[in-house]
Order: C-alpha cells, then structure tokens, then sequence
C-alpha cells in the first residue's frame, strides 16, 4: 500500500495571502496528524513582487519538500499560471483567480480547472481581502485533500484573538469557495 501524498503550490503576487492561505492547510493537516511540510518562497518585496508556498501533505514522513510537478495549484496572477500552470500532473487541480486573471488554463483536458471570481466572493462575504481564502476554498471542494472542517476550524484558529471579527467573513468565504470547487470536480458548469 503506498502513502498519500499531496503536493500543491499557491502562488501569486505578495499580499495576496497565499502563504496564509497555505498555513491554514498545513495547519489543518497537522491537527489530523498528518505529516506536512510548508516551503515559502518570496521577492524581496514584500508586497507585490512575487510570492509563492509549496504545502506537501502526507501519510508518511516527506522526504523533500521542494515540489516540480504538484498535483494541486491555486493561482492568484497571470504570471503564476503561466510559470506554474504546465508543471501540474495530469489528474491534478488548478485554480484561478478569474478575477486577476484574464486567461484560461489549456489543462481542462487533464485537470479539473476552477474558475473562481475570487475578489467577487470576498466582496459578498463580507471581506474582499478575503479572496485568498475563497481560493483555498474551491481547492478543498475540488480536490477533498482535507475534511472541510478541519481547514474550517484551522482558519478560526488563525484568527484567534485580536482578529476573531474577521472569523464569520472568512468562513464565508471559504464555503463559498468550497461550493465552487465541488460544482467543478463533479463537472457542474463553473460561474466565471
């Protein structure tokens, strides 16, 4: 019997929240006892140069954390889909800020794709800074790498304390993303 891995790359400009949003996946996994590891990569800006996480997931302990060719990618700018786009493996997920992103994948072929109007369902959430978790939403629904519950109660966890206001806007976002992604892994038409 082999272990269950999965290997996914968030990627997008800085303060787009992506290396958040692969936190509370880690995190999520790690309270399931799963065996992760959690790899950012960044510009030296801070703020929108280039940023990106790699969330390895496992059964068993993960010999590398560095990733070529993941089986998931959230994509929050053109360049990343460009630069990252080809390297997922056929049967993988790929979602795309549609709301930044004015192109489709060419990988609907041997992908499930999801289109998701990220800044759109942050913005009826309640938050429109929200959109990297309506991201990690529509993974979650398409890929069922992680129970949604348990990625549910890791984002409240983040947002512990001081930032407990933000919970209820962010748990929206994030089903709204769940929703998304389950329409498109059972090949519902996807709202662009």
């Amino acid at each position: 019997m082999s272990a269950h891995l999965t290997e996914v790359i968030m990627a997008g400009f800085g303060g787009q929240g992506m290396l958040l949003a692969g936190k509370v996946l880690a995190h999520a996994a790690m309270g399931l006892q799963r065996e992760v590891s959690w790899l950012p990569s960044y510009g030296p800006e801070m703020r929108g140069g280039t940023a990106n996480v790699t969330v390895c997931i496992s059964d068993e302990p993960i010999g590398s954390p560095f990733v070529d060719r993941p089986l998931g990618l959230l994509v929050m700018s053109r360049p990343s889909l460009e630069k990252f786009g080809p390297r997922v493996r056929p049967g993988g997920v790929i979602v795309i800020n549609t709301s930044m992103i004015d192109v489709g994948s060419d990988r609907d072929h041997d992908c499930v794709v999801v289109a998701v109007p990220a800044r759109k369902l942050a913005e009826v959430a309640g938050s429109e800074r929200a959109a990297n978790l309506v991201m990690l939403g529509a993974y979650v629904g398409a890929s069922d790498v992680l129970p949604v519950d348990a990625v549910e109660a890791s984002l409240v966890r983040e947002f512990e304390g001081r930032k407990a206001r933000f919970v209820p806007a962010n748990l929206t976002a994030f089903r709204s993303g769940v929703e998304l992604g389950r329409s498109a892994r059972q090949g519902s038409e996807v709202v662009r």
